[in-house]
């Protein structure tokens, strides 16, 4: 993984499909216990929105690497005083060694990068979640063994976990169709950017149809129906959402074999029941332990471990 050393991971669109397989790869044999990775190094975590499979997944795969974390709550930083952010990134990449950050705009995150040379990594804004994605492809993988060729749905809103399925489905060979309401379907331009990268041998889909997405899928997604920072509009959401809410009915459109997958935190009644969410067909539970997997991964690819 040494083309991966000293490099961000802003989008999944920053990786080839290569490297994005042998990150699954490393992923799957670190969990294994086929491979150790060693990593004396120092993780800062700049959390501006509320964390815990992100924080906890993160700070448990660096401490098995035998690395250092450091959690900067913006809130106890200069940060919330209106240092800028470009000043602060300078600051940080002095001092640490590579830096995860979950915050709103995407253009912040890309502000870090562009005043750091140290690694930045997107654990999460408003436009795109990759490290989620790359968890809920290793369970995929091991699930069915193998991704291409297969078919994932999602249903709800078309947020930044729609778009980075999107990207992360397209580059591992996937088919992906996002189901959404009118007027909630994912980014225009990550949409396309997913299209050129399937590049017609696979299918990206976004439909207004909940059945015509789940129809003989093998992996049925959803995640919340107001992000964060969207509080306001759940409850007028709740009834134009309701059609995509993943089911006992529309799990029966779906491959027999069919997983089910949520990245959490779930909303039990709203976007996924509980009948669904603890039935035979979920796996949610397995894809949240792939989060520390997966970063493990990452985080030992982007500084060079060994």
């Amino acid at each position: 993984m040494e083309p991966l050393k000293g490099r961000d991971l802003l989008s999944l669109a920053d990786l080839s499909a290569s490297e994005l397989q042998d990150l699954l790869q490393r992923a799957a044999q670190l969990k294994s216990g086929e491979i150790k990775l060693r990593c004396n190094k120092v993780l800062g975590l700049l959390f501006s929105k509320a964390s815990t499979r992100t924080r906890v997944s993160f700070t448990v795969a660096m401490y098995q690497l035998g690395g250092q974390v450091i959690d900067l709550n913006p809130n106890v930083t200069q940060v919330s005083r209106g240092e800028p952010l470009e000043d602060t990134a300078r600051v940080l990449d002095r001092y640490l060694d590579i830096l995860a950050i979950r915050t709103f705009k995407q253009a912040d995150l890309k502000t870090y990068a562009e005043f750091t040379q140290i690694p930045v990594i997107n654990a999460l804004t408003d436009e795109e979640h990759p490290c989620q994605v790359l968890a809920d492809l290793l369970t995929i993988q091991e699930c069915f063994g193998s991704l291409a060729g297969h078919t994932l749905a999602y249903f709800g809103d078309g947020n930044n976990m729609a778009n980075s399925l999107m990207l992360g489905c397209a580059l591992v060979g996937m088919n992906v169709r996002i189901a959404t309401p009118e007027g909630y379907a994912p980014d225009a331009e990550i949409m396309a950017r997913a299209k050129a990268i399937a590049a017609g041998k696979t299918e990206v889909l976004v439909t207004r149809d909940p059945l015509e997405a789940a129809k003989g899928a093998n992996v049925l997604y959803t995640d919340v129906w107001a992000s964060m920072g969207q509080e306001s509009e759940a409850d007028n959401r709740i009834p134009l959402f309701q059609p995509y809410q993943l089911n006992t009915e529309l799990l029966g459109h779906a491959d027999k074999d069919a997983i089910v997958l949520h990245c959490l935190p779930a909303h039990r009644g709203e976007e996924i029941t509980h009948e669904v969410m603890e039935g035979s067909h979920s796996r949610i539970w397995d894809q949240a332990e792939n989060r520390m997997h997966a970063q493990k991964a990452l985080l030992a690819s982007l500084l060079g471990c060994d």
